[in-house]
């Protein structure tokens, strides 16, 4: 079972979780999104007792469960200088006599930077608690859209697991 709980709206936590699933599944391998067997509270508290029937009612054998830990932005002042260009004074003699160096300034500004921190946990289903048998955290900097975030995310997590032989 893929779950997430990256965000409020429920079709960014689907999309989350059908892609992971996606890419997850493999020969031998069936990765259920979390959204297709768990009915979402209204609250943040799952009813343990049903998360545990749907686990062996599905047969599942591991959850990976991803969260959103956090969303830091960060501005940075960037102070604005000046430069000169020289002017091309070669090409005749007035232009060499009365050689000219252009000034040119550029403005100060801020530039805001933002940074999503993404932990995702596996856990085995075979222990009556779920055993953590990984763990990742991945950041994102100035992610510019949902989908690409998901995409992104997802590729890291399943190569580090692919990496470590759990996939």
């Amino acid at each position: 079972v893929c779950s997430s709980d990256l965000s409020d709206d429920p079709a960014i936590r689907s999309d989350f979780e059908d892609a992971l699933a996606h890419k997850l599944a493999r020969d031998g391998v069936e990765a259920i999104p979390g959204h297709s067997i768990l009915l979402r509270p209204e609250s943040a508290n799952m009813d343990l007792d049903y998360l545990r029937a749907q686990i062996r009612e599905h047969h599942i054998e591991a959850v990976l469960v991803t969260r959103l830990v956090k969303v830091e932005k960060n501005v940075t002042y960037i102070p604005g200088h000046s430069y000169t260009v020289p002017y091309a004074y070669y090409q005749n003699f007035y232009g060499y006599y009365s050689t000219v160096y252009r000034q040119v300034y550029t403005p100060d500004y801020l530039r805001e930077d933002k940074i999503v921190r993404i932990e995702t946990n596996l856990y085995a289903t075979a222990t009556p608690e779920g055993e953590l048998v990984w763990t990742g955290i991945s950041d994102s900097f100035n992610p510019s859209s949902a989908k690409k975030t998901i995409n992104n995310v997802v590729k890291v997590v399943v190569k580090d697991l692919e990496k470590e032989g759990i996939f």
